[in-house]
C-alpha cells in the first residue's frame, strides 16, 4: 500500500471519533449550563442531553451560519485587497473616512465636505 493511503485508514476513524467526542462535549456542556443557570434564575424546566444538542445545533444555524467560517471570511478580505490595490491615494482617503463616520471615529465624509 501506498504511504497516503496507509495515512488515510488511520486518520479517517480518528477524524470520526474527534467529531463525534467533540458534538458529545458540545451537547454536555449546553446541558450542564442550562441546567444550572436558567431552571434557578427564570424557572425554566430542565432539558435532556438531546434537547441540549438541538438548541446547540439551532444556535449554530441562527448565529454561525451554515457554510464554513473560513471560507467566506478569507473571500471577503481578498476581494477588498483587489480592490484596495486599485484605488488611488484620494479614493483610498474617502474610503477610510466613509468607514470612520460608520463607525464613529470622525464625522462621516458628507459632513467633513460641508465644513
Amino acid at each position: 500500500m501506498r504511504p497516503k493511503v496507509k495515512k488515510l485508514i488511520w486518520i479517517a476513524p480518528l477524524a470520526i471519533v474527534g467529531m463525534l467526542l467533540f458534538i458529545f462535549i458540545g451537547g454536555e456542556i449546553v446541558l450542564h449550563l442550562w441546567n444550572w443557570l436558567l431552571p434557578p434564575l427564570f424557572g425554566w424546566r430542565q432539558i435532556t442531553f438531546w434537547q441540549a444538542l438541538g438548541l446547540l445545533v439551532l444556535c449554530r444555524i441562527l448565529f454561525g451560519g451554515v457554510s464554513g467560517r473560513g471560507l467566506h471570511r478569507s473571500n471577503y478580505r481578498r476581494r477588498m485587497a483587489e480592490r484596495w490595490e486599485h484605488m488611488t491615494p484620494e479614493e483610498r482617503e474617502k474610503f477610510r473616512q466613509s468607514w470612520r463616520g460608520r463607525c464613529g471615529f470622525g464625522a462621516p465624509a458628507s459632513e467633513s465636505k460641508e465644513q
